[in-house]
């Protein structure tokens, strides 16, 4: 297996002394626990996103702590003033697979996510973005996700978040949240899924794991359909955290073609893993 979505570092200022910041070395022993290949880790540079901080540096230092098990994406806040220079840094000279998390108090179409979705336009990077109420917001039925389709074919969005994972339901009135009643067809993400080669959804964190487990028969009919743009992710944080995606994808009765395209396929083809082996 891929996971996708993957942090470690001070992310967290807290006095819970049950919450413990996640080490390289820790991920990787998790990751052979519950038989995961390799992680996509996932900086979060804006102030809005998490309590602390988890640079881009420390991404790259980590994967070249283990670079047959980690992969570097790049972040930068989108009000950086001078966002091309670090961002083709960090692609040319140190090897950056992808962006994100974008996670930010930002519209989703905002100019600034803009200068950013035209640089992973031109390299072709995956980009990761985070979605609710608040944080890279959207309105009912996507319209912005929807345009930044369209404008940057050649960027591959890859939805997260309450907000993203809500929209699956025709129903979602942008409350965001962890729906449990079952999903009323016609959602925004499912028609996006099908309509845009580059968007790609990641089944991770409360939001995703929700979404695919409140109504089982849905779902089953959503995976036959989107098989090829789902992807695996934990959004692994902090040690001795529940990952319950593990299990679900291990218990799924689906062809084990699919099953192996949501584990790894989709993500090596995202990558650039599968050229490569």
């Amino acid at each position: 297996m891929i996971d996708f979505h993957v942090h470690i570092g001070g992310i967290s200022r807290t006095r819970n002394p049950a919450v413990h910041d996640l080490t390289a070395q820790q991920l990787v022993e998790r990751m052979d626990r519950e038989g995961i290949e390799k992680s996509v880790l996932l900086p979060l540079e804006s102030p809005e996103a998490i309590t602390g901080w988890f640079l881009t540096e420390d991404a790259i230092a980590a994967r070249d702590m283990y670079p047959e098990r980690l992969i570097a994406f790049l972040s930068l806040d989108p009000r950086n003033m001078k966002l091309e220079e670090p961002f083709d840094m960090f692609v040319q000279d140190y090897g950056c697979k992808g962006f994100g998390e974008l996670k930010n108090g930002l519209a989703f179409d905002d100019e600034r996510h803009q200068a950013i979705y035209a640089k992973c336009n031109e390299y072709g990077l995956p980009l990761v973005f985070h979605s609710d109420p608040t944080l890279c917001y959207d309105e009912v039925g996507l319209p912005a996700l929807e345009s930044m389709l369209r404008k940057y074919e050649n960027c591959f969005f890859c939805g997260h978040g309450p907000g993203f994972w809500a929209a699956i339901s025709a129903d979602d009135d942008r409350s965001g949240g962890y729906p449990k009643e079952p999903i009323e067809p016609g959602g925004a993400i499912d028609r996006l899924l099908g309509e845009y080669e580059n968007l790609y959804a990641i089944f991770d964190a409360g939001s995703g794991y929700n979404a695919m487990t409140r109504d089982p028969e849905f779902t089953k009919a959503f995976i036959e359909r989107h098989h090829a743009k789902l992807l695996f992710g934990t959004d692994y944080l902090r040690a001795f955290q529940e990952l319950p995606q593990v299990d679900w994808l291990g218990g799924l009765d689906i062809p084990l073609e699919w099953k192996q395209e949501m584990a790894r396929g989709n993500a090596e083809r995202l990558l650039g893993l599968a050229e490569q082996d």
